[in-house]
């Protein structure tokens, strides 16, 4: 069963659960997180995106100068091959499509990396909103928040704002 079963099963247990216990006079505190909203504006995000900007560009770089270093030979193979002698002009080929070979697969190793660095600091970075809404869900006294396959939510149960607020003064998790 997959997590979102389980959350929505979760959920309408919980709901009728507190709708009996509404009827014998407890109160029901659920409250509604926006996930995607915290994450897109909380400042860790941004951190993150320059981390990893920093710990690739020079990469980056390299990658664009070998780029450019293939451009070259590929210009000076057209512009001369007339007057190259055979021997050289399928040494400048090999070396081409060799250097060419190279870059791709580099291109490639580069992305994966780059991805999977994403990855992880995107992982660290919903453990630690996770672990807010958990706090901020404990400390409001809830008892059941939920996040996505909401429909409507008023104001007064969103703790969204909140949440954002308090990752604001953390620090990113490194």
């Amino acid at each position: 069963m997959s997590i979102k079963a389980v959350l929505v099963l979760a959920a309408a247990g919980l709901i009728s659960v507190g709708a009996a216990g509404v009827a014998s006079g407890a109160e029901l505190k659920i409250g509604f997180v926006d996930l995607d909203k915290v994450l897109e504006q909380s400042p860790q995000l941004e951190s993150a995106r320059n981390a990893l900007q920093t710990e690739f560009s020079r990469r980056q770089q390299d990658l664009l100068d070998k780029q450019k270093q293939l451009e070259q030979l590929e210009e000076k193979l057209t512009r001369n091959s007339a007057v190259m002698g055979s021997n050289e002009r399928d040494r400048l080929e090999r070396d081409i499509i060799s250097r060419r070979r190279t870059l791709k697969n580099e291109l490639t190793a580069a992305q994966e990396d780059l991805n999977l660095r994403q990855s992880e600091e995107f992982n660290k970075l919903r453990r630690q909103v996770l672990e807010i809404v958990r706090n901020v869900s404990k400390g409001e006294q809830m008892d059941l928040v939920v996040s996505t396959g909401v429909v409507y939510s008023s104001k007064r149960i969103d703790l969204t704002d909140e949440v954002l607020e308090r990752l604001r003064k953390e620090p990113a998790k490194r």
